[in-house]
């Protein structure tokens, strides 16, 4: 495993007593599994803040990963990130290791997946995946700025046949899918089949071989942050399955 570049920080959190318990110098051995966290394009590790004190208040290690997302290609900051929060969970010699992930955050751990085998590897959370692809990347991706603003990672999430998303294929792994339907940005909306959260549609965040889907009402750029989000994703990881995984919608007005 590549060691983990100064620049390419983390954020760790176990709960309170553990801390207590074991020395700095001692690995975190009593946790039984551990969570890493990677945030979406264009955002930093702490966007995911919340969801990994909630995670921790509820008995998992976790490992928030903050990488430079627009500074690189997907297939150089799947490797990144991902190798990163493996050596991180290993300080706490966990059973098993789960992912939870912020939009572009699924793609890098599909990537990452498609060519490399975690052996403890449990489930995977993906928040608003744009698994499909994003239309609002075909229409604006020529746009003077977007490069700017998105990167070389940004260039590669359109729906095209060239994109990465649409050269990943099913996934083989316990994958739960949140998808958010409510938008603040009606203009990006207008690129997108609906229903959608602003930057992805519902229907692109699916992908062949999940095990559960749920649709949440949220927006993009907060849906990590969702009581409802936060709720199913902690049912995931314990037991493969969202809570009320029959019904279409889940609905939850306190986070959006």
């Amino acid at each position: 495993m590549k060691p983990l570049r100064r620049r390419y920080a983390s954020r760790l959190r176990a709960p309170g007593v553990l801390l207590a318990l074991f020395s700095l110098s001692q690995p975190y051995s009593a946790l039984a599994d551990c969570v890493v966290l990677l945030h979406g394009l264009a955002r930093t590790a702490s966007a995911m803040e919340t969801l990994q004190s909630r995670l921790g208040d509820n008995g998992f290690a976790v490992v928030n990963i903050d990488y430079e997302s627009r500074e690189k290609t997907i297939e150089e900051l799947a490797a990144i990130a991902i190798e990163a929060g493996l050596e991180q969970c290993s300080t706490y010699q966990p059973e098993q290791v789960h992912f939870v992930t912020h939009s572009m955050g699924g793609i890098l751990v599909r990537y990452y997946l498609k060519s490399n085998r975690i052996d403890n590897l449990g489930h995977v959370v993906m928040i608003a995946p744009p698994n499909q692809g994003s239309e609002v990347v075909d229409a604006l991706a020529g746009v003077p700025g977007f490069y700017q603003l998105n990167g070389p990672a940004g260039l590669q999430l359109g729906t095209n046949a060239d994109s990465i998303p649409a050269k990943l294929g099913p996934v083989d792994f316990s994958t739960g899918i949140i998808a958010g339907n409510k938008t603040f940005n009606p203009l990006l909306s207008q690129l997108l089949p609906n229903p959608d959260d602003g930057k992805v549609s519902v229907e692109s965040t699916k992908v062949e071989g999940m095990a559960d889907f749920v649709v949440v009402e949220a927006s993009h750029p907060f849906i990590m942050n969702n009581e409802t989000v936060i709720k199913e994703t902690l049912s995931f990881l314990t037991t493969g399955a969202f809570t009320d995984n029959n019904l279409p919608l889940h609905t939850d007005h306190s986070e959006n």
